[in-house]
């Protein structure tokens, strides 16, 4: 049983941040119902290979939205529950007879949940775009990457993923809890501009403190320091050094065989030459050997592990981070309270009329 339980969502089924964001609250205890579109050749090429995890808690639906048979199943589900989420480009819904206006007519409490690229309104709402794209407008992809080198795409990480469905799920849950106050419900618009935006803020801040530089790898986060970036070991792997504090800063030095006099924290000049010394060092021995050595010391000094190793670190073992049962994943976050979150499998799918029976019960 989770903090959601007892809410009922429906998702209706998508790519990228809305996936994403059903997954979350179907793992925080809420019963989701996945409305699946037949015959979608993305869609069933993303079941086959990202469903088996991002789809897992919830049970599939396949629903034609264009039958009007079918969408008056889907307002009668929409009628008993508390939220709904989707990810089409601004208008689809409304063409589909399913717009926030006519669900909440049959349901003044519902909360919409909206996620797309640009927003719902603004004059490149309309135009088609993918991750690298939304937080390229938003400014969260130019200070990433190698300060000689295009920006780096941090996978789709920031702006599906942190900047949509995290956006998402915050704004969805902060409605719920005013609709059992007010018995009314929001329309959620959560664009990934607006949110890879709003993950900026800290930077923004630097800058107008004239503590941020738009030149990338001139930055204290952005890997112009040489105590807070990645370095290359012998064997190929690498490590991850964070030691901004200067406590942290001098347990580093300490394991790297260097004084306070040989290497000063913060005097620039020296940055670059720095990092080169440092390299050199973090060059001579291998990637484990490095994280033995500094293991419990304060140096910030871990491992850059692969996906793959990270499942079998001590550490993630012991929280239960990861599960194996079946295709191996991370596990639910966060935790309410000391025990392990737990995986819920995907349930199987179910026609449109039994989910309306189980639905009313």
């Amino acid at each position: 049983m989770g903090p959601l339980s007892g809410l009922r969502i429906i998702e209706i089924d998508g790519l990228g941040p809305v996936t994403f964001a059903g997954m979350v609250l179907a793992d925080m205890g809420a019963e989701v119902l996945r409305l699946t579109r037949g015959g979608d050749a993305p869609a069933a090429a993303f079941d086959e290979v990202g469903g088996a995890v991002l789809h897992r808690g919830r049970a599939a639906v396949p629903v034609d939205l264009k039958s009007a048979d079918d969408r008056d199943k889907v307002l009668a589900l929409i009628g008993g529950a508390d939220a709904l989420i989707e990810g089409f480009r601004p208008g689809v819904m409304e063409r589909l007879g399913l717009g926030p206006e006519v669900c909440a007519a049959r349901n003044p409490r519902l909360v919409y949940g909206r996620v797309t690229g640009w927003g719902q309104t603004g004059p490149m709402a309309d135009q088609v775009g993918h991750d690298i794209n939304y937080i390229a407008l938003s400014g969260a992809l130019y200070p990433m990457g190698a300060g000689d080198q295009p920006p780096c795409p941090p996978l789709n990480l920031v702006g599906d993923y942190g900047g949509g469905a995290m956006m998402l799920v915050s704004g969805v849950l902060a409605a719920l809890i005013e609709a059992r106050t007010t018995g009314r419900g929001r329309v959620v618009d959560a664009a990934m501009t607006d949110g890879s935006a709003l993950l900026t803020s800290l930077f923004h801040a630097l800058r107008a403190r004239g503590l941020w530089s738009d030149q990338r790898e001139t930055n204290l986060l952005d890997g112009g320091t040489p105590f807070y970036r990645c370095y290359a070991c012998r064997d190929g792997g690498f490590v991850a050094v964070g030691a901004l504090e200067p406590r942290f800063y001098a347990a580093l030095l300490a394991g790297l065989g260097l004084t306070a006099d040989e290497a000063p924290q913060f005097d620039r000049t020296n940055w670059p030459a720095l990092h080169n010394r440092f390299a050199a060092l973090f060059a001579s021995r291998n990637r484990d050997e490095w994280a033995a050595h500094f293991a419990g010391t304060e140096a910030c000094v871990t491992p850059v592990l692969t996906l793959g190793e990270a499942v079998d670190h001590p550490h993630n073992q012991a929280r239960g981070t990861f599960s194996k049962a079946g295709v191996v994943q991370p596990a639910p976050a966060p935790r309410f309270g000391l025990d392990p979150a737990a995986i819920k499998a995907g349930r199987p799918g179910l026609p449109l009329d039994q989910a309306m029976i189980d639905w009313a019960i």
